[in-house]
């Protein structure tokens, strides 16, 4: 499972360790045979408007009945899980003939796992050319919103703070 937090100014920094610690963990993966903790499927964050963003994540190959997404207590989980192929031979010669010489598609199961403002609704999902979008909408309260506070002298001069 891979956490990230959801933010809307990801930082220089980030970037760069990101990609320093995806080589050591593919050389290391390499070495042991182990699959990669970045193995998780790549995903850009969009920001439309003040409180308006979209999430997309690459999940080519992908069908819509294996993947879930789910909003729980401020975690947004998008998850694959691949449907077992049938190993169930139909009578057909051609699947005794068939074996697999290279496989290097990737064909893992995944979860990614966000962690997302307070107030933040999934508006809706689409499938479509191997891309999962996910919109999302965040709503403030108006109690929550800023407001500005005037300010009252001894004389009836009001001073508002800007």
């Amino acid at each position: 499972m891979s956490l990230q937090p959801f933010s809307a100014l990801p930082s220089l920094a980030d970037a760069v360790f990101s990609d320093r610690f995806s080589r050591i963990d593919k050389l290391f993966s390499q070495l042991t045979g182990d699959s990669p903790v970045t193995a998780a499927p790549a995903y850009d964050l969009q920001r439309f408007e003040p409180h308006r963003y979209a999430l997309t994540i690459s999940v080519p190959g992908w069908k819509e009945q294996e993947l879930e997404i789910e909003l729980r207590g401020g975690r947004l989980s998008v998850s694959g899980h691949r449907e077992k192929e049938s190993q169930e031979t139909s009578g057909d010669s051609h699947q005794e003939e068939q074996s697999w010489l290279h496989r290097g598609i990737a064909r893992h199961d995944f979860q990614l796992s966000f962690s997302i403002p307070e107030h933040m609704k999934v508006t809706g999902a689409t499938l479509a050319e191997g891309l999962l979008n996910i919109d999302l909408y965040q709503e403030i309260p108006e109690s929550e919103k800023p407001r500005r506070i005037p300010i009252v002298t001894d004389g009836s001069r009001t001073l508002e703070h800007q």
